[in-house]
This record gives structure tokens, sequence and C-alpha cells, in this order.
């Protein structure tokens, strides 16, 4: 995710709090959507697509930090 902003992801995870907790938070929706994906098979699952949706809005939120820091 984003790796033009690599190195300003890694030093935001290790002094910033909040921001490493919207990043484990993504990452944790992302992996919860890759296990229903494979038990039900489907995206269009209603509770893949809110996982989904929630995953989105953590990812803009995260863009936003780092557009704000660089």
């Amino acid at each position: 995710m984003f790796p033009e902003y690599r190195e300003l992801i890694t030093t935001l995870k290790t002094q910033d709090a909040h921001f490493q907790r919207k990043f484990d938070e993504h990452n944790q929706l992302d992996e919860e959507i890759k296990q229903l994906e494979k038990r039900v098979g489907s995206d269009f699952n209603p509770a893949v697509k809110e996982l989904k949706s929630k995953k989105l809005h953590l990812k803009e939120e995260i863009y936003q930090i780092l557009k704000s820091h660089s």
C-alpha cells in the first residue's frame, strides 16, 4: 500500500500511535476479507462488502495522514 510513502510509513508506524492503529486495523480487515472470501467465495456477500467499505475508508484516512506529513 502506497509504495511511494514506504519510508514515511515506516517512520509513522514507530512514532505515531494513531497512525499505527489505523495501519494495523487496515491490515486486520484485509486478512478478515481474505478469510471470508475463501469461505464464501464471493465479494458480493454483504459481510465482505461491508468490510471492504471499512477498509477503503481506513485506506483513505491513512492516505490523508501520509499527505499531511509529506
